[in-house]
């Protein structure tokens, strides 16, 4: 069973930084392509971006693009959502997800059906 561990979240004034980690309990993360999502009151759950498995190509949404960036490290198993310039809009519960699927756009990115685990998430409030 895989397991995902989300770290890093908090309270953070607007134009900060905040780096959220994932911590993947597998043997090969190089297997997975990682998803970061989130999720505020009231709204559904939102795809921020995305990693590629085997290229390592990152894919964003547009309201991130520009001010956060996905890394993995497969040696630590971790994967990393560093976000700059934080918005207001960006408090949310952060969530990342494992799947075994290529993500080749960022259409498949948002796809919350082809990741097959899944973290607990970790909260991130901006205030303003």
């Amino acid at each position: 069973q895989v397991q995902l561990v989300e770290s890093g979240g908090g309270l953070v004034q607007s134009g900060g930084s905040l780096r959220l980690s994932c911590v993947v309990s597998v043997s090969g993360l190089d297997y997975y392509g990682i998803g970061w999502f989130r999720q505020a009151p009231g709204k559904e759950r939102e795809g921020v971006g995305c990693i590629n498995k085997s290229d390592e190509k990152t894919y964003y949404a547009t309201s991130v693009k520009g001010r956060f960036t996905i890394s993995r490290d497969n040696a630590k198993s971790t994967v990393y959502l560093q976000m700059n310039d934080v918005r207001p809009e960006d408090t949310a519960i952060y969530y990342c997800a494992a799947g075994s699927d290529g993500l080749a756009d960022y259409a498949l990115c948002r796809d919350t059906r082809i990741y097959d685990y899944w973290g607990q998430g970790t909260q991130v409030t901006v205030s303003s």
